[in-house]
Formats: C-alpha cells, sequence, structure tokens
C-alpha cells in the first residue's frame, strides 16, 4: 500500500556526503526501524523500484540493502507477495514459550551494559533475586538506629567483616575487617586512593592494552599516564625501569590481564613486588576475574605475597551478582584503610547502606559462595556455547581460542578477513545493529603515530557471560552476515 511506503521513507534520511556506500546506510536505518518496533513483524516493505525512487538512490543501492537485512534474517522475501519484515522471535525462556508466528520484542538488552556481548556483564537473571530479597526483607524490618542514622566511611562493620572471611577463604588473603574498606566500585576507590594517598599530579603507571575507563579515570584526576607493555606473561616488568620512572602507582591485571587473559606467572609477581619495595610506589591490583577460572589452580593475588604493604587490593561485587549493585571493596593494611576512611569525607559519601547488611548475611549464609559456583559451572558452558556458534558463524573471517577463566574472548583476524578492514570499522559495523562489541586497538593508549590498517593492533572483545546461548547464535549469525556482506561489497570499509 502507498501509505505504508511513505511512512517507511519518512523514517529515513540519508547522508551523501557520508563516508561508505550509501546502502550501509539505508541497511543500518531500515535495521533501526525493524529492531525498535516501528516497523513490526509482517510489515509489507515497498517494492526496490519504489524505495529507490522514494528515496533518490539507484535501485542496485536498494536492493544491495534489502538483499543484506534478508541475509542477517530482518527480512522475508516471499515470491509473488513481496518483501516483508521478519518474526524475531528469541529463544524461548525458561518455563514458557514463544507463541507460534507471533511478532515479539528483540532480545532484552543485559542490565547495565546497553548491549549484547558488552565485557563484564554478569547474567543478572540468573541471580538469586528472592534470596537476596530475604536478606534485604530481614536487615530492614526492624533495623537498628544506627543503620538508619550512621554512615561509616570504611563501610557497614557486619559487611567488612563477612568480606574479609569470604577473601580469607576464597583467595587466601590474610586480612581482617581492619583491612577492608568497602568502595562504590573501581572509580571510586581509584579517586579516593588518588586523594588520600598518591601526590597530587604524580604519573601513574597503567598496563598497555589495558582497561580504558581506568586509564580516563585517572586522566580525570590531572595524572600523566605512563603506558607499560604486556606479553604472553602480563605486564613485562622488566621494562618498568624505563617506562615507569617516577611513577607514584602501578594498575595491575596480574590474575587474568584485561584484556588479553594472561596471567603472571610468580616469578614475575615477586619482581614487580621487588620493584615496589625498590621504588616506594603503590600498586593498585584488580583482581577483577578471580571468582570465575575454568582450569589449573588459581595463582595466588599479589596482596597475599606483599610483605611490604605496597598493594591496594581491589574487588567489585557488580560483575559477580548484578550491576547495579554498585559495590566493591579495597583491601590493604589497617593504617591505610584508616588513612582512605579519614579521607573519604572530603571525598564523597561512602556507599550507600542499604544493601551492606544484605550483602554481609548473603556472605555469611553460604549463598554468595553457592552463587559464584553455580555462575562459575554456567559461564564454563557458555563460553563453550559461544565459541562453536562463533566458530560456525564467524570462521574465517574471525579467529578466538577457549580461555581458563574469565567472562570475556578476544577475537583475532582470520584469514579470510581484508586486511584493510579494521577492528575499529568492525566494531561500528557491530553497533549498528546493536552489539557492543570493543575493539582491542581501543585499549591502547600508545599506538604508533599515523599507524594504517596493517600497523594497528586487531582484536574485538565478546563478553559472552550475559547472553544466552541462542541469543548469542541468533546475533553471531547477523554480524557474519553483515561482514560477508560487506567484504563482497565494492570499495567498501
Amino acid at each position: 500500500m502507498r501509505g505504508h511506503a511513505d511512512a517507511i521513507l519518512a523514517g529515513i534520511g540519508l547522508d551523501r556526503g557520508a563516508p561508505g556506500p550509501l546502502y550501509r546506510q539505508l541497511t543500518a536505518q531500515l535495521r533501526g526501524l525493524i529492531d525498535s518496533g516501528r516497523l513490526p513483524a509482517g510489515t509489507r516493505l515497498p517494492a526496490s523500484r519504489a524505495l529507490a525512487e522514494g528515496l533518490g538512490i539507484s535501485r542496485t543501492t536498494a536492493l544491495q540493502a534489502i538483499d543484506q537485512l534478508a541475509a542477517e534474517g530482518y527480512l522475508d522475501g516471499r515470491p509473488g507477495s513481496g518483501t516483508f519484515v521478519a518474526a524475531l522471535t528469541p529463544a524461548p525462556a525458561a518455563g514458557g514459550s514463544a507463541v507460534a508466528g507471533q511478532a515479539v520484542a528483540p532480545p532484552a538488552e543485559p542490565s547495565g551494559a546497553g548491549q549484547p556481548f558488552h565485557p563484564g556483564v554478569p547474567d543478572a537473571a540468573a541471580f538469586p533475586a528472592r534470596a537476596w530479597a530475604r536478606h534485604l526483607q530481614a536487615a530492614w524490618r526492624a533495623p537498628a538506629t544506627g543503620l538508619l542514622t550512621m554512615q561509616h566511611a570504611a563501610g557497614q562493620p557486619e559487611l567488612r567483616a563477612a568480606i574479609a572471611s569470604h577473601l580469607r577463604s576464597f583467595r587466601g588473603l590474610d586480612c581482617g575487617p581492619a583491612n577492608v574498606l568497602v568502595t562504590g566500585g573501581i572509580r571510586d576507590a581509584l579517586a579516593l586512593v588518588g586523594q588520600a594517598l598518591l601526590p597530587a599530579g604524580a604519573p601513574v603507571a597503567v598496563e598497555d592494552p589495558g582497561f580504558p575507563p581506568l586509564r580516563t579515570a585517572l586522566q580525570a584526576q590531572g595524572r600523566p599516564v605512563l603506558p607499560c607493555p604486556v606479553d604472553g606473561d602480563g605486564l613485562r616488568v622488566a621494562d618498568l625501569a624505563t617506562r615507569a620512572a617516577g611513577t607514584c602507582a602501578l594498575t595491575v591485571t596480574p590474575s587474568r590481564h584485561y584484556p588479553l587473559g594472561a596471567t603472571m606467572p610468580l616469578p614475575r609477581r615477586i619482581a614487580l613486588l621487588d620493584w615496589a619495595g625498590a621504588t616506594g610506589a603503590w600498586i593498585l591490583e584488580d583482581d577483577y576475574d578471580s571468582e570465575f577460572r575454568y582450569a589449573g589452580q588459581p595463582v595466588p593475588p599479589l596482596a597475599a605475597l606483599d610483605r611490604a604493604g605496597r598493594v591496594l587490593y581491589l574487588g567489585s561485587f557488580s560483575k559477580v551478582m548484578f550491576p547495579s549493585l554498585r559495590l566493591g571493596y579495597l583491601v590493604a593494611d589497617g593504617d591505610t584503610v584508616a588513612r582512605l576512611a579519614t579521607a573519604r569525607p572530603r571525598h564523597s559519601d561512602p556507599p550507600s547502606a542499604v544493601p551492606q547488611p544484605a550483602l554481609a548475611a548473603f556472605i555469611d549464609s553460604g549463598g554468595f559462595a553457592r552463587h559464584l559456583r553455580r555462575m562459575r559451572r554456567l559461564y564454563q558452558a557458555r563460553q563453550a556455547a559461544f565459541l562453536s556458534a562463533f566458530h560456525a558463524a564467524l570462521s574465517p573471517w574471525l579467529v578466538a581460542a577457549p580461555a581458563p577463566a574469565g567472562m570475556h574472548l578476544v577475537a583475532h583476524r582470520g584469514p579470510a578477513l581484508p586486511a584493510r578492514m579494521t577492528d575499529l570499522q568492525l566494531s561500528a559495523l557491530a553497533a549498528s545493529f546493536g552489539l557492543s562489541v570493543p575493539p582491542l586497538s581501543a585499549c591502547y593508549a600508545a599506538l604508533p603515530a599515523g599507524a594504517g590498517a596493517r600497523a594497528r593492533p586487531f582484536g574485538l572483545v565478546f563478553g559472552y557471560a550475559g547472553v544466552a546461548e541462542p541469543v548469542a547464535a541468533r546475533f553471531l549469525q547477523r554480524l557474519a552476515a553483515a561482514i560477508a556482506g560487506d567484504c563482497a561489497a565494492p570499495g567498501s570499509l
């Protein structure tokens, strides 16, 4: 119907001055109209000739966009009838089923991440919410007066004790409640440490590649950031003498390097502690993925080996439980924790007291440990399923290997991917239909000046933990179809 065609065309605007072929713009905009529900399942698209005339483009451009969306599963061609928006039916949830032929919304985005495959996002649907609610209810049914009126700069005493007990059992840390400070997450910890312990404007060394938000948080304090290279065993400690001269602190992920996944061996850990003792620098140890190890024995954290009191051990509950919790912890010697707690009022208010007694009870009851065991099994199976779907859909454009730990994998360039394609371009392609697959090159602070496509590091960081297996497989197939279309298009990317 002409009215339908007019409604569809009204939602599309093409920028002829933008780089890249027009069909990619048209593909992305039609995809967005479908994902948003403005073009629901069953809607008949205008014929390619009418679409071309209405938009002032060639019929070839219109056909390229239609063929691309059909390959991704967004459109169905019906001989003699036309082209229709397909029913995007995600896999049924446990205990339910999708109604056959009924249009349903695209899969829900992982909480806190915005888009599927965002690294570090847990499967919040697997969290034992009922047990958590019971602990919240018990803590707040008749709260003590102090819980309503007092703010503890280092965190609620019962939570500090529960965290210390957990870390003694789980990570072998010799710590008590006085060694624990409750934080609002790693950014909160960095800001507090920067204010209370580090000289104003003094440089901080970081792993290169590393976690970009951490680097940004340090730069927001007005600090120079000193990139230090990483190899297959993690941070290259031998390079610190030249790369980190004059630094007041170093951030490091020794248990599982972000994003490459290396585990720092014991001799290098000892060398790093010796460096800190000799220079007086602080080591900020981010043990972000220690809970999810699927093979081999856990390596002791730096903090368990530290005898000079130079390691600040950082952890978070947001990636283990659910992102909106916004609680973490810092472990250090008692004097350092006391200094940080004293500085807290000048930095910001302590994290909310509302969830802290419930979290303490959750840990003390054994519920937290049980949740960790369940999620470890789930994520191990999910990694295997992700890799199977990944290889089926994306080989030989991209390659990825299993990892012994963690919540993400890094995909590298495969033999069939044209050398001109960069990870920035493929990340943008994935984002055009709602996926968050960060480029590995963005994790580097130092790249060669004027580095071209061949000189830049290449990789895509896929967070598999928060995406159910059938949904992940479907999105990987769409990404494969998009890559295939761009590889086949003349002059693309």
